[in-house]
């Protein structure tokens, strides 16, 4: 079956369908009528499948696979048949040009890649102060990263650039959504890294995250922004995806005013001087279409999981 070019009801194919942004955008897809092919780690593990397969329409339009890593490009191909015509992915460093060989061998024209705003925002004191607002050419400073151990933005950032260097060279489309520390509410069995961010926090952790963190988005606003790339031909290029562009210091405040009865860690110096705030530091998605949900809706829904879930 082939993806409708025109209108929702098309089959497509959602890699990392299982995480926390991945089983949001699978929610959404479905909600609007597609067909999902999405695959996980392992078949055989409830924490994995058990949340997707009780979506609404799961049961007609849901079929999951199992992707071995060892083997990723063999594995996709079967989740990528019959999705010819776009592919959202969510693949890690080692899989991605596997993956997109695959989706080129399947036929697949456009490719949604979720990347990460750490491959875009680099953790640079030497960053124009003047500069928020992130192009298309500005890349995250690899051998920085590198002699910082952040390993996680060298991941990204390098994924993101072999994805670019194949579509170039196999005539790919190809489109980019950048996003940053990721909250809201969630319906995995687990707490990802960007929940655990904002759960430490309320725990009364210290957070050492001056390197990294530049500001927030909410899950569904990331979910919409992919289906959003999906739809529009006209969006190129790398999009960031942030509700706010903002530092620690000022997320930490913001959480300790809203919930003064947990011990919230207020951070007493601002070590991100490299880093300008903006309000409104995702204009190509705005543009688009997309309008992101408040901070205290996202803060709210997600401090009411934790609770829901015995976390705090």
């Amino acid at each position: 079956m082939e993806a409708d070019e025109d209108s929702a009801g098309g089959l497509l194919c959602v890699t990392g369908g299982s995480g926390f942004i991945g089983s949001w955008l699978v929610r959404l897809l479905l909600d609007r009528g597609y067909t999902v092919h999405a695959t996980v780690k392992n078949l055989q593990d409830e924490g994995e499948t058990k949340h997707l397969q009780a979506l609404d329409g799961a049961d007609a339009r849901l079929r999951l696979f199992q992707m071995d890593l060892l083997d990723p490009a063999s594995s996709m191909r079967q989740a990528i048949e019959g999705a010819r015509g776009k592919e959202l992915l969510e693949p890690a460093l080692k899989g991605t040009l596997s993956v997109l060989r695959a989706a080129k061998d399947c036929g697949v024209q456009r490719v949604v890649l979720m990347s990460s705003k750490s491959a875009m925002l680099p953790p640079n004191p030497a960053w124009p102060a003047d500069k928020a607002m992130v192009e298309d050419d500005c890349w995250a400073d690899v051998e920085l990263l590198k002699r910082r151990q952040l390993w996680y933005n060298v991941s990204k950032t390098l994924a993101e650039k072999a994805a670019w260097e194949f579509a170039e060279r196999e005539g790919l489309q190809l489109v980019v959504l950048n996003p940053g520390t990721t909250l809201g509410p969630f319906f995995t069995p687990s707490v990802n890294t960007s929940l655990n961010i904002l759960l430490q926090l309320l725990r009364g952790q210290e957070l050492v995250l001056d390197a990294v963190y530049t500001g927030w988005v909410d899950v569904r606003d990331v979910a919409q922004s992919a289906i959003v790339l999906y739809e529009n031909p006209s969006a190129q290029g790398r999009h960031l995806c942030l509700a706010s562009m903002e530092r620690l210091v000022d997320f930490a405040d913001r959480i300790a005013d809203m919930y003064p009865e947990f011990p919230v860690h207020r951070i007493e110096e601002d070590k991100q001087g490299w880093l300008m705030r903006a309000k409104e530091p995702s204009k190509k998605l705005v543009d688009l279409g997309v309008r992101f949900l408040p901070f205290d809706v996202t803060i709210r829904e997600t401090v009411d999981c934790f609770r829901s879930k015995g976390l705090i």
